[in-house]
């Protein structure tokens, strides 16, 4: 594309992606100027520059690909999806979707973890398979980073840990208990409060099923939109809760992998409002 007006580099990719995208298109180095990769979102673009994006969203997933390269693929999933098939449910899933295009390039998909259908964020799939057994025999010596945003009901201050341990009812209910269970910590940071709700960021030592869900509950600050554990509003009419950043350490490389988007606007807008 050939620039025909002066402007910065993250201008004019804003024009045609979102701000999550367009910062992950540098950051993974996929921008070029000139042939030369830029990877600054302020540099400045000059009448005549020729930009390319090295790699696009294809138009048939309802869903960004934050990253992806021959290994794994990273997608920003929209609350309401499912992760992975269920009884009732097989088709649509995000497996499913990223499954039937990467298959267009003869590649395989292996689902290396979850989040909750109505979580929305960060979700990593693996295309190679001595990657995903890998990981999947060493998950929690790989996985550095797994943090949140959450909007919760009340007015919460300061930050804390909760560490105390789940399980499950045969309700498919997680509880927290004193005899049995798994080990489940949680780190939490209040950004911003309001009398009616607040917005925190949740850092995880582990991943237990509906684990930040089950430890704000126990707060008596439950996550906005979460009637299964307790809320009583529901003013997003979504699970407020979103993955914003995961991170491992690569096993063959020895490198670590982040990947990170954006807050929903919909979270800081909803604190500023109540």
């Amino acid at each position: 594309m050939k620039i025909v007006k002066e402007q910065m580099l993250m201008d004019y990719l804003l024009q045609n992606y979102n701000r999550t995208k367009a910062k992950n298109l540098l950051k993974y180095k996929e921008v070029q100027v000139n042939g030369k990769i830029i990877t600054q979102y302020d540099y400045d673009l000059k009448i005549g520059d020729h930009i390319t994006i090295s790699k696009s969203v294809p138009s048939s997933l309802p869903f960004d690909i934050i990253y992806e390269d021959h290994e794994c693929i990273v997608i920003n999933k929209p609350s309401g999806l499912l992760s992975e098939r269920t009884a009732k449910e097989s088709k649509r899933t995000a497996y499913m979707m990223v499954k039937n295009y990467v298959n267009k390039k003869h590649e395989q998909l292996y689902l290396v973890h979850r989040l909750d259908q109505d979580t929305s964020g960060v979700l990593m799939f693996v295309k190679d398979k001595k990657l995903y057994e890998y990981l999947t025999h060493h998950w929690n010596a790989c996985v550095t980073t797994r943090s949140y945003y959450a909007v919760v009901e009340g007015k919460m201050n300061g930050s804390g840990t909760i560490d105390n341990y789940l399980a499950e009812s045969r309700g498919q209910e997680v509880y927290i208990t004193k005899k049995g269970g798994q080990r489940a910590i949680t780190h939490y940071q209040t950004i911003v409060s309001s009398q009616k709700c607040s917005l925190v960021h949740v850092l995880l030592d582990t991943g237990r099923k509906n684990q930040i869900r089950v430890h704000m509950a126990s707060l008596h600050h439950p996550i906005m939109g979460d009637k299964k554990y307790g809320a009583r509003s529901n003013a997003l009419k979504r699970l407020a809760l979103h993955a914003d950043t995961f991170s491992f350490i690569h096993p063959f490389t020895h490198k670590e992998m982040t990947f990170t988007t954006d807050i929903p606007e919909s979270f800081e807008k909803v604190v500023k409002k109540h």
